[in-house]
């Protein structure tokens, strides 16, 4: 996935204002957090030695198949189950204090954002997400206790 810093190093860096931020950091910023499109800036768009950035920025946010609404991922393919997802998402954590909570298997998996089905991880819930919303903050707590990478968000 790329970072704020990648997006800004593809940016005009004119810091025009005219996308409405006080930056093009800030617009970077904003992209990353989906707040924004590449079609928000101005020069990106209109001026012809930004095409191919314009192009790769666009392609970074198009919506990828099988992404939920907050653009988690799950690659079942690499997925074999082993629940570090389930334990390690604060939602879950809240959620279902004594079973998922204490580490153990979920007990309340109706009010769960990621639960084990046949061996692979399912989202269900996902507005819940804490990647999701108004007050959507950057959590990554699912995908650094992936061992086979098996989720992402785009």
């Amino acid at each position: 996935m790329t970072n704020a810093m990648e997006i800004y190093q593809m940016l005009p860096k004119t810091n025009c204002k005219k996308c409405g931020k006080t930056s093009c950091m800030a617009f970077a910023v904003a992209l990353m957090a989906r707040e924004l499109t590449a079609d928000d800036c101005p020069p990106l768009i209109e001026e012809s030695k930004y095409k191919e950035n314009y192009e790769k920025i666009s392609g970074l946010f198009k919506t990828s198949e099988g992404a939920t609404e907050t653009g988690l991922i799950v690659h079942e393919d690499l997925c074999f189950g082993c629940g570090n997802c389930v334990v390690a998402c604060p939602v879950n954590v809240a959620n279902d204090p004594y079973g998922v909570g204490s580490g153990k298997a979920p007990s309340k998996t109706e009010k769960l954002i990621l639960i084990i089905e046949d061996g692979i991880v399912k989202a269900q819930n996902v507005g819940e997400c804490r990647r999701f919303g108004k007050n959507k903050i950057l959590c990554n707590g699912c995908i650094v206790t992936c061992p086979v990478e098996a989720i992402e968000f785009v």
